[in-house]
């Protein structure tokens, strides 16, 4: 059984183009683009972890991401704003096996 996912804003700074297009490759199997270097991912911990590791992998020094956990109250706030029905904080009543 996969863990709990909760939600997290991923932004990035990516100098060389060759990377950035490995890193946004990479990041859009995890989530959805929002804005230009700026993802939205709903990610269990163990997700959340192999995502850092395979970023390890693409980036370079000069590079830098932020990786944002996004408690549920303030998803909440974010739904307020702006599409609701895309950053609910509710959990799938089922799941496909």
């Amino acid at each position: 059984m996969a863990g709990q996912r909760d939600w997290y804003m991923v932004c990035y700074d990516i100098r060389d183009p060759r990377r950035w297009r490995k890193a946004y490759k990479l990041l859009n199997g995890y989530g959805e683009r929002i804005q230009y270097s700026i993802f939205r991912c709903r990610m269990s911990k163990r997700m959340l972890e192999q995502l850092r590791w395979e970023l390890a992998q693409v980036l370079s020094d000069e590079d830098s991401i932020l990786l944002v956990p996004l408690c549920g109250n303030c998803v909440d706030r974010i739904a307020l704003v702006n599409r609701p029905e895309e950053w609910s904080s509710d959990d799938p009543k089922f799941a496909i096996i």
